[in-house]
C-alpha cells in the first residue's frame, strides 16, 4: 500500500495507520532528511529479520541503525557519554547524522554488532519523527539503495512502491527523497571520527 503523508504537517491519522502496521510487525519503507528508509519497530524481532532478508543483510554482521525521536530516547540505548558529545549531539540533531556509540543494555542483540556498538539517527524530518513518537519505541532503519549505475539510492516513492510492494506491508509517499546519505560519525572513544561522508558537515557544530 502506498500513503501518502505531507512532511509539512503530517496527518494524524495517517500517522496512526502507519503505526498500526509496525505495531503488528509490519515493515515499512519511509522518508528521511537524507534518503529513504525500511524498517520496523525495534522489538519486532521477526520483522527486523524481514528488513534483513529484503535487503540482503546478516543481522548479526550488518550495521542496522535505528531511528530516535530526540536525544533522551538516545541515551536509553548508548553506554554514558562525557558533555563534550552531548553538546555536539544537541547542536547537530535532528540532522543528517548516524552517530555509532558504544551499546547500552536496551538495544536488542540483532542490532548490536559483534562491537557492541549501535548506530543511532535523529532524523530532520517530521514525518519519520512523528511515527517514532506515536509508536513509543525506535524505528530499526536501513536504506533502500537502487540499482541504478548513476543514482546510488531511490528517490522516487512511486518507483519504491512499484519495487517493493510485494515484500513490504506499506510505503510512505514523503514526496522525492535525497540520494546522498547521512555522514556516520563513530563516538564511541569519546572522539568524532567521521567514516562515511555523506550530507551532514559535523565540522560546523565541533
Amino acid at each position: 500500500m502506498l500513503l501518502r503523508i505531507y512532511e509539512d504537517n503530517p496527518q494524524e491519522k495517517a500517522i496512526q495507520q502507519a503505526v498500526d502496521v509496525l505495531k503488528k510487525g509490519g515493515v515499512i519503507i519511509y522518508p528521511t532528511d537524507t534518503v529513504y528508509g525500511i524498517g520496523c519497530d525495534i522489538t519486532q524481532q521477526k520483522a527486523i529479520e524481514r528488513v534483513c532478508q529484503i535487503r540482503g543483510l546478516k543481522p548479526d554482521k550488518s550495521n542496522l541503525s535505528f531511528i530516535c525521536y530526540d536525544l533522551t530516547d538516545i541515551s536509553q540505548y548508548t553506554k554514558p557519554f562525557d558533555t563534550a558529545v552531548f553538546r555536539v549531539l544537541k547542536k547537530s540533531l535532528p540532522g543528517p547524522f548516524t552517530f555509532i556509540f558504544n551499546a547500552s543494555g536496551q538495544v536488542p542483540k540483532l542490532l548490536s554488532s559483534k562491537k557492541k556498538t549501535v548506530g543511532i539517527r535523529v532524523p530532520d524530518n517530521a514525518i519519520v519523527r512523528a511515527l517514532v513518537k506515536e509508536l513509543g519505541n525506535p524505528i530499526v532503519t536501513a536504506s533502500i539503495r537502487d540499482e541504478d549505475d548513476i543514482l546510488e539510492y531511490s528517490t522516487d516513492p512511486e518507483l519504491i512502491h512499484e519495487k517493493y510492494e510485494d515484500q513490504v506491508d506499506l510505503v510512505i509517499d514523503g514526496g522525492y527523497g535525497g540520494n546522498i546519505a547521512s555522514t556516520v560519525v563513530d563516538v564511541t572513544s569519546g572522539e568524532f571520527e567521521v567514516i562515511r561522508e555523506g550530507k551532514g558537515d559535523l565540522s560546523q557544530y565541533l
